[in-house]
């Protein structure tokens, strides 16, 4: 039995489609495995399991010293911001003092030249390198001389000649940032997270591989379950109790603490910033071929 003839042309002077799906270009698809998705019970920073864990208002979890390390860092980051902004206002004031005396001494030149005869002229840098306001004909000669010099010098790329460009630095902002969702996060909005330990017979836990369930429902807990924290109390719960039971009776099961609707924090859970999470499991690459060489050019997919 004869083959395709148009799987098999092999001599033309372009790549077919079918040629071009068989070497792997174009968008190319693969769903993210559980190796690649962080566990609901891992930090969000050191990505490790939970040891004394704490939760901002938009339900990101974090280690109690991981969390706390951050944000300290972020106010030394801050304080030394605000120390290089102050320091660069100061700075410029002086220039700015320094330019309108300037400004008067050549005024001062300007008129006694005007009312007593010739007076030697003196340009700017004389003025900033010579602050006690002595200016000998030495000095001015030989300065005339090095401007000329650096004005007809075609050495660019001496230090002397090189220009020099300001850096500004803009005024920092004062609030702390949570390092996963970017929002502002002070200390006191972070509250405790409490999970149930699974302590039945079947399965015990250790120290390495814990397992908790729902305290309601006794459901265990995965990724695959959507997880609600109270803040006043910081139980843990599944999504389904928590609409039926602590939505309606304004109570937490646990420890009949009184809770609001404002208290129930949905906790976010998969991924990091390293793959997609929720519902975005799926990665994509697009693969193209390099102009005239043949070779392959790999760039990331366009987000949808």
């Amino acid at each position: 039995m004869p083959q395709r003839h148009s799987k098999n042309n092999n001599d033309l002077a372009f790549f077919t489609y079918d040629e071009k799906r068989k070497l792997g270009y174009g968008t190319q698809k693969e769903r993210l495995g559980k190796d690649s998705i962080k566990p609901f019970d891992a930090c969000c920073l050191c990505l490790k399991s939970l040891i004394d864990p704490m939760s901002c208002q938009k339900g990101h979890l974090f280690c109690k010293e991981c969390i706390l390390q951050c944000l300290l860092s972020q106010k030394k980051d801050i304080q030394r911001r605000l120390v290089a902004h102050s320091a660069q206002q100061k700075q410029e004031k002086e220039e700015e003092e320094e330019k309108l005396m300037l400004q008067k001494a050549k005024e001062l030149d300007a008129f006694d030249q005007q009312n007593h005869g010739a007076v030697p002229q003196y340009s700017d840098r004389n003025y900033s390198r010579d602050k006690n306001g002595f200016h000998g004909a030495n000095s001015v000669k030989v300065t005339s001389y090095e401007e000329e010099a650096l004005r007809t010098m075609k050495a660019f790329w001496l230090p002397s000649a090189t220009p020099e460009a300001s850096v500004k630095v803009e005024a920092p902002s004062t609030s702390t940032l949570c390092p996963e969702g970017n929002e502002k996060l002070k200390l006191k909005t972070l509250f405790p997270v409490q999970f149930t330990e699974d302590t039945s017979e079947q399965k015990k836990s250790n120290a390495l591989d814990r397992t908790y369930i729902c305290p309601s429902c006794k459901t265990t807990l995965t990724n695959t379950m959507s997880l609600v924290a109270l803040s006043s109390c910081g139980h843990v719960f599944c999504k389904k109790c928590s609409d039926r039971f602590m939505a309606v009776d304004k109570v937490c099961l646990v420890c009949n603490k009184a809770c609001k609707e404002r208290h129930l924090v949905n906790l976010e859970k998969g991924g990091t910033g390293f793959a997609g999470h929720d519902d975005h499991l799926e990665a994509k690459d697009f693969k193209h071929l390099g102009s005239g060489s043949g070779l392959g050019l790999v760039r990331p997919a366009m987000k949808t």
